[in-house]
């Protein structure tokens, strides 16, 4: 009787405790959110300034974009299949899920990456202009957390692969799909706010 107490009662600690994690991490969303909100209001305020220099008519590639966009909103519907895996205990699907939704994600880093090169390359760099200076400030950040939700997914892969599926590891895809959809959501503003309007 009172290892069935104690049992009840850790079952009862470890839920506060994963609810914790939870709101901290989307308190953690919200302190993303009004960082992002400063870089998008930055770059309404300076996307004009761009001296004589080039404007985002003049360097943005939309079709090259458009595929980048597509590879990101795709790792999205990938992480939540994978989430459906792991909600039905099945770690093969999720792991093979997440494989396929790292590739994707780093596809469009790798994009990102060669898009920068290529403007710097061809003297469009972050000092031309108050314009390319938001550009690269607002599009460059969101590339750092796709980077750091890389790294994250590839850690908590090598834990699954080692420690197998449990409540805390299922806790960490939840909050991993969590931030992953906001990154999509965020781009989804970068692309039609920088892009769509820039190349008009």
């Amino acid at each position: 009787m009172q290892t069935n107490i104690a049992a009840h009662h850790d079952h009862d600690h470890h839920h506060d405790t994963n609810g914790n994690k939870l709101f901290g991490f989307w308190v953690y969303l919200m302190s993303d959110c009004v960082l992002f909100a400063t870089l998008f209001a930055t770059y309404a305020v300076l996307s004009s300034n761009s001296i004589a220099g080039p404007t985002g008519k003049d360097i943005f590639e939309l079709p090259f974009v458009f595929a980048e966009t597509m590879l990101l909103l795709l790792s999205s519907i990938t992480f939540g299949f994978g989430i459906i895996a792991m909600k039905r205990n099945n770690v093969v699907g999720l792991k093979r899920w997440m494989l396929v939704t790292f590739a994707l994600g780093l596809g469009f880093i790798s994009m990102e990456v060669y898009e920068f090169h290529h403007l710097i390359k061809e003297g469009y760099g972050p000092q031309t202009s108050a314009f390319l200076s938001a550009f690269f400030t607002l599009v460059g950040t969101h590339g750092l957390h796709v980077t750091f939700g890389l790294i994250w997914l590839a850690v908590a892969y090598h834990q699954l692969s080692t420690k197998g599926l449990n409540d805390n590891m299922a806790m960490r895809f939840n909050c991993l799909s969590l931030f992953w959809h906001f990154l999509d959501i965020v781009w989804i503003c970068v692309f039609t706010i920088v892009y769509l309007l820039g190349v008009m």
